[in-house]
């Protein structure tokens, strides 16, 4: 998937976490390893409330998305 696609899907209804996806792709999808970003590309599959609850640890984080929600965390 090209990146103008995934800033397009990337784009949330619920503000904090389009705020927090936004910045951190901008700032480090492109430098990101490939493993990263195919994780970020399928963490979009998910809805805003799932993806949320993972990234202020309510919820536990599917092992598949942990390297690309820790990211996330680590570079809001």
């Amino acid at each position: 998937m090209t990146g103008k696609a995934l800033r397009w899907r990337q784009r949330r209804g619920m503000k904090e976490l389009d705020v927090l996806l936004e910045r951190w792709f901008t700032r480090h999808y492109e430098t990101a390893a490939p493993g990263l970003r195919e994780a970020f590309a399928r963490l979009l599959d998910h809805e805003d409330p799932e993806i949320w609850l993972w990234v202020v640890e309510q919820a536990p984080v599917p092992a598949e998305f942990a390297d690309v929600i820790a990211a996330l965390r680590r570079h809001d």
